[in-house]
């Protein structure tokens, strides 16, 4: 369908649009597709103004935007009641010792609660790697932790966001080139977050393979990664990012009004429109890294809230006291607390200490890893506030560097660094940006908080300190002055802001935030698929067929075995306790048959195109080479950009051109090897989507359809290979058939039974329609699973080069692990309860 416009359907950039004349493919072809920046252009032109302030989006609930994604709410999700966590309990009081890898993309102040997490983890006997940006990797490891770097640079990112606090770009960005810039930083920071999971520990060399991952949400690879390694995947955050009717998304804004709009419908909107945008500017991007990992692309219409129709488990890390978990949030997900490390051990620099001792505790002022165009002007106001209160002040020049060239003073001090925990337990008020950290450090210390948000949960923080009387309303960066920021500060120091701080703290002192977010990690995971057979404190991912059953084997279990002579590597192979099937959901039938034949139609006409462009492309020259004074290598960045940015979704990246390849290649050959790749995509796409693709789109949408009229949808599994096609497509067939004219009969008795005559004449409708719906389905899915299985099997045998890769780096893990040794017990145990099940299955466990 090309890319989605949440406004107005923005079409697909690199399709000809209709009409072109077929006699003149010289001219149809002559100008380059609109780049993916004109693409965005077009977007910010048509979309409901954007709040100037903080940059949040406007959802007006009488727009095109609103009707169409309140269609896409599942009316389950409305009704949903809150579900308590789960309990953790080891299976039989057992612990169990994990690689985790720790995914984080931000400033310091998102990685610092994690490396908290990490710490807790480390104590629990695990081995914990933080993956994130190079610039933090001092503070990382002197916490004891393993890191590895995923590229991405947060001063770059911190400087997008507050030029672009919202999702959509300004036009100064876009004509920058600063969504180029972000995009190829997203695609390395992928690239980083992949090779965390599989990769030997920079330093000492270490190999290191994940069986578990957490992740916040803006790292982006999490669930591909863990899809790829089958391996548990728990998300946690500092802002909500699950869809509730209890508030709107902290990035969104519900505004108008509507007759018979319900304010929950209207919450659930903003969630599903912030993803769908997240989407729409990355999917591409997403799916060309999938096709590295030998992943299939994820549909358009599945990206958006994946970890949602995934059930990703999910910790939020704020205090319940704060915000309580809204009540229709599963039981997957919790609220745990705020996570706080240990207090560091700090000496302050003399000049600090004297200062502190000087004079009354001062006002804290610091906007930490915000990235300004003109700190000098944030710096004067700032002074001039506070010399209107009448305050001291400590000033935190940040990556900023703000008060650079000004003179310390005995009421104003200019801060390097220093650790919020210490220094917030000797100053009056606070300060800050709002990023949630900050937040919490000062909430727990009883410190009045005024924010002043740049974009992001910033505002969400902000709402939520004044809601709870610790501080006055945020204020907008943009609108700071001297004026606003002397009356917060003002408002910080008076007597029942301090009261409401101090509450805040008491509560907030009786959580154990990153103990109970453990908890939450290991009550979602599933143990009985992890444990390994002979060492059930390892986790399982090698399986082998021995004896009477398949065993699931640890690396340090195959480590003894091998070494003993007792398994062969040929005998082995890799085992996913948590693996992830991402299937094209279904609603109806019409629908689904209509999509199907858009998405092969699409795919038909645009390899079509291919037979007449790529020849026309090559033999033409860049506009560059034709005498507009451009250099041959602006050209090629020029071609490479509009490549990567106006490729469909899915479709891999080429390799890099160079100036060398532009003179070896022959044109002939290309435009013939070209015009050839064309025809085969016709064929490819006309037999795939005629043969596979539309029988299952009837097929599902048949099996859904009895949920439009209220009857029950059944679920005959999900189709992985060819062995699970087949299985499901006779469950379909089986249940299809029994309960399609069996229904004819039942479904008027139970319709009697509920509403007498009436009733059992709907329930006679209901039959009929089953008998439909249910047989069709039954029917075409005795072909369409079953091609679908066949179709996945050979993608899983033509695709190998990443599960040959995981396999690699599980083995040269299980080498260090013999290379290293292993204790006398841990040797016998394995020994005696691998002989054991070898001979007597099941029963010879001890």
């Amino acid at each position: 369908m090309g890319r989605f416009d949440l406004v107005g359907m923005l079409p697909d950039k690199t399709v000809q649009p209709h009409g072109a004349s077929e006699k003149e493919p010289t001219e149809q072809f002559e100008e380059a597709p609109p780049t993916y920046e004109a693409a965005v252009e077009e977007l910010v032109k048509t979309l409901p103004g954007t709040r100037a302030d903080d940059g949040r989006i406007d959802i007006r609930l009488d727009s095109a935007l609103y009707r169409r994604l309140s269609l896409l709410v599942p009316s389950e999700k409305l009704k949903r009641k809150s579900e308590d966590p789960p309990d953790y309990t080891e299976q039989d009081g057992r612990p169990i010792r994990l690689n985790i890898v720790i995914q984080v993309v931000g400033s310091r102040g998102d990685v610092q609660p994690f490396v908290a997490l990490g710490c807790q983890l480390l104590r629990h006997g695990h081995r914990v790697r933080i993956a994130t940006h190079g610039v933090f990797s001092d503070f990382v490891r002197s916490s004891g932790l393993e890191f590895f770097p995923i590229g991405g640079d947060p001063a770059d990112l911190m400087a997008y966001m507050v030029k672009n606090p919202g999702l959509v770009p300004s036009m100064e960005s876009l004509r920058a080139g600063d969504i180029q810039k972000k995009r190829r930083m997203v695609a390395e920071m992928l690239e980083g977050c992949w090779s965390s999971c599989i990769a030997p520990d920079p330093l000492t060399g270490r190999p290191f393979v994940a069986e578990a991952i957490i992740a916040n949400p803006p790292s982006f690879a999490h669930i591909h990664c863990s899809q790829a390694l089958g391996i548990p995947l728990h998300l946690m955050f500092t802002m909500p990012w699950t869809s509730t009717g209890e508030f709107c998304h902290p990035l969104a804004n519900i505004v108008g009004h509507r007759r018979g709009v319900s304010a929950s419908l209207a919450n659930h909107v903003s969630y599903l429109a912030v993803e769908w945008m997240t989407w729409q500017g990355l999917g591409d991007i997403v799916n060309t890294w999938r096709h590295s990992l030998d992943l299939e692309p994820i549909p358009f219409t599945e990206g958006p809230l994946l970890a949602e129709t995934l059930n990703i488990p999910f910790t939020y890390c704020w205090s319940p006291a704060l915000i309580p978990k809204p009540a229709d949030w599963p039981a997957h997900i919790d609220v745990c607390g705020f996570f706080f490390r240990d207090a560091p051990q700090y000496t302050p620099e003399p000049e600090l200490d004297a200062f502190l001792k000087a004079g009354p505790p001062p006002v804290y002022i610091g906007f930490g890893s915000i990235v300004l165009d003109n700190p000098e002007r944030l710096t004067s106001l700032i002074l001039a506030a506070v010399r209107e209160v009448g305050v001291r002040a400590i000033i935190s020049k940040g990556w900023s560097n703000l008060g650079l060239g000004q003179e310390q003073s005995s009421d104003v001090f200019f801060l390097g660094d220093c650790p919020h925990e210490w220094l917030f337990q000797h100053v009056t008020a606070v300060v800050h940006h709002g990023g949630a950290g900050t937040t919490a450090c000062g909430l727990l210390h009883g410190r009045p908080t005024t924010i002043v948000p740049f974009f992001g949960d910033q505002p969400f923080w902000g709402h939520m300190v004044a809601a709870a009387g610790a501080g006055p309303e945020p204020i907008p960066q943009s609108q700071l002055n001297t004026k606003n920021l002397a009356e917060a500060i003002r408002f910080c120091l008076s007597p029942n802001a301090l009261e409401a701080a101090q509450q805040m703290a008491a509560k907030m002192r009786a959580e154990s935030g990153v103990e109970r977010a453990v908890q939450s990690f290991y009550a979602n995971l599933p143990l009985k698929q992890m444990r390994c057979d002979v060492l059930p404190s390892r986790a399982a991912v090698w399986k082998c067929k021995k004896g009477k059953r398949q065993m699931k084997l640890s690396s340090m279990a195959v480590s003894v075995l091998t070494d003993n002579m007792r398994l062969d590597w040929k005998e082995l192979r890799s085992y996913q306790s948590k693996p992830i099937n991402i299937d094209l959901r279904r609603w109806d039938p019409f629908t689904a048959t209509v999509s199907s034949l858009m998405s092969t139609s699409t795919g038909v006409v645009t390899s079509a195109a291919d037979i007449f462009i790529k020849p026309v492309q090559a033999f033409q020259k860049p506009k560059s080479l034709k005498g507009d004074g451009a250099s041959t290598e602006t050209a090629s960045v020029t071609s490479a950009s509009e490549d990567i940015f106006c490729r469909p979704a899915g479709t891999p990246l080429p390799p890099p051109r160079s100036e060398s390849d532009d003179h070896r290649h022959n044109p002939t050959v290309t435009a013939l090897t070209g015009a050839a790749g064309g025809v085969g995509g016709v064929l490819k796409h006309f037999y795939k989507g005629m043969l596979a693709d539309l029988p299952l789109a009837v097929a599902e949408g048949m099996r859904v359809a009895p949920r439009l009229y209220g009857g029950e949808v059944y679920e005959p599994g999900q189709v992985t290979d060819w062995k699970s096609g087949g299985i499901v497509a006779g469950k379909n067939f089986s249940h299809g058939i029994v309960e399609g004219i069996g229904g004819l009969v039942m479904e008027p008795v139970r319709g009697a039974k509920e509403g007498g005559a009436a009733g059992a004449a709907k329930g006679a409708g209901v039959g009929l329609l089953n008998l439909g719906t249910k047989m069709s389905s039954g029917l075409v899915g005795l072909v369409a699973f079953s091609s679908q299985g066949l179709i996945k099997s050979m993608h899983s045998v033509a695709h190998r080069s990443t599960g040959e890769a995981i396999k690699a780096a599980r083995k040269e893990e299980v080498l260090d692990m013999t290379a290293s040794g292993r204790s006398e017990d841990v040797k016998q145990v394995v020994l005696r309860d691998f002989g054991r099940l070898v001979i007597f299955g099941d029963e010879g466990r001890v």
